[in-house]
This record gives C-alpha cells, structure tokens and sequence, in this order.
C-alpha cells in the first residue's frame, strides 16, 4: 500500500513501480488523468476517444516504466507518451481534426473577469472567439507550443523532450508562434 503523501515526487513514486509496487500506479494516475485528459481535448474531437487514448497511456507507461530513467522529470516522460498516443489516434482515425479550436482564451491573455456582469460576460465571449480565430490561423506546430507553454505551463527544457527538439528551437518556435497570433488579434 502506498501513502497518499502529496509531497511524494513523481520520480519517487515511478521508482516505486519500478521496483514491483503495483498500488503505486494509483497515485500517478490521480496526478495525471485530469492533465492528460485536457491535453488531449487538444488532439481529439470526441470524449470516448480522449478517455481510450489515456487510458492506452497509462498501459504504455505501465508497460515501459523500466525505462524511465528517475533522474529525468517525470512529467516530460509521460507528455511525450502521451503526445505520441495522441498523434497516432488522430492517424489511426483520419475522420478527427486537430482541434486546438476550443482553445481557453484566459490561458494565453490571463486576465480575470472579477465581476461576472453581462458585460464582461460578452466582452469575455468575444475575446474568446478571437482567440479562436486566430489560433485557428497558426500552424499545428505554433498552437501546440503555446498550448504546452502557456495551458500546461511546462518549462522550454520539458517541452523539448515532448517534442523533441532542441531548447532552442522551443523558443525560436514560441517567439514566432506569439509573433504569428498577434497578427490576427
């Protein structure tokens, strides 16, 4: 049995499955299901499909926890998993587009709406939809970099392992990527 101990690292715990503590598994998946699952909203279309494809995550990170190497963040190893789980379901299903369409506006201009009046309502839905049609504009490469940098707020060196390109090119593509928005906001 394993400790519900939030201090718990993630490479702590994937050590732990590493060495046969199966229970531990648990632990990785209430860290992660919630996390995957938005992710994936960004890849796929449908809900059943996001659940299968996180579900096939977990297996695969089950099945290949060996070759996680513990000095490494965890969270890199898993989002590359999954990256790659969600990639070959979108080819595997042709019939899905890619849709960063719905795309939440407060992640990329974060500024909060404290008084929730029928004006900042509209003013909200409006800047929603502009986002919307801007980032439909950017290239899948350029949305999915401001998706993992400014949603899932993963560090230039993580999304490079999920990628994997070199750091540098992170923020090559991050700069062009804010560049290429403002030009339709």
């Amino acid at each position: 049995m394993v400790e519900q101990n939030p201090e718990l690292s993630d490479e702590i715990i994937a050590a732990r499955i590493q060495q046969g503590n199966t229970d531990a598994l648990g632990l990785l998946i209430d860290r992660y299901e919630i996390k995957l699952k938005r992710y994936g909203m960004r890849f796929l279309v449908y809900d059943d499909d996001i659940e299968d494809a996180v579900q096939e995550i977990f297996i695969k990170s089950y099945q290949n926890i060996q070759s996680f190497d513990a000095n490494r963040k965890f969270s890199s190893w898993i989002y590359r998993i999954a990256h790659n789980e969600f990639i070959n379901h979108i080819r595997r299903h042709a019939r899905d587009p890619l849709p960063f369409l719905d795309f939440e506006v407060d992640t990329l201009i974060p500024h909060p709406f404290s008084n929730d009046t029928p004006e900042s309502d509209l003013e909200k839905k409006e800047t929603r939809e502009l986002m919307d049609r801007a980032l439909k504009k950017l290239s899948p490469k350029y949305r999915e970099i401001l998706l993992l940098f400014y949603y899932e707020e993963l560090s230039y060196e993580e999304i490079a392992e999920i990628l994997r390109i070199p750091k540098t090119t992170v923020g090559v593509r991050l700069s062009r990527a804010k560049k290429e928005l403002k030009k339709y906001l």
